[in-house]
């Protein structure tokens, strides 16, 4: 089982950039494709982006794209989310998670347990 940590959120304004980390215990994450997902209040868990397991091979939400950027750092035990151009709709919890399967890591309901997260509030 490996035990995920959240931080790096923050209030910030229209436009403005924030990193997300996302630091693992337990075990290596080398063997799981690793993902962010976001909850705003009212709305359900939604997949933000995922990464392969050796980090050749990223996927983004529409909303996203362009904007986000996942990374990983296999050797750090972390998995890092840059977002840039951040809109008021990015206002939520963001949450990471692992898959040892990369074919389910973006269906945020095949997750059993999730993190305290970390809150992102865009102000407009």
């Amino acid at each position: 089982q490996v035990q995920l940590v959240e931080s790096g959120g923050a209030l910030v304004q229209a436009g403005g950039s924030l990193v997300l980390s996302c630091a693992a215990s337990g075990r290596t994450i080398s063997n799981y494709a690793m993902a962010w997902f976001r909850q705003a209040p009212g709305k359900e868990r939604e997949f933000v982006a995922a990464i392969h397991y050796n980090g050749g091979s990223t996927s983004y939400a529409d909303s996203v794209k362009g904007r986000f950027t996942i990374s990983r750092d296999n050797a750090e035990r972390t998995v890092a989310l840059r977002m840039n151009n951040l809109k008021p709709e990015d206002t939520a919890v963001y949450y990471c998670n692992a898959d040892p399967n990369v074919y389910t890591v973006k269906a945020h309901s095949r997750y059993d347990s999730w993190g305290q997260g970390t809150q992102v509030t865009v102000s407009s």
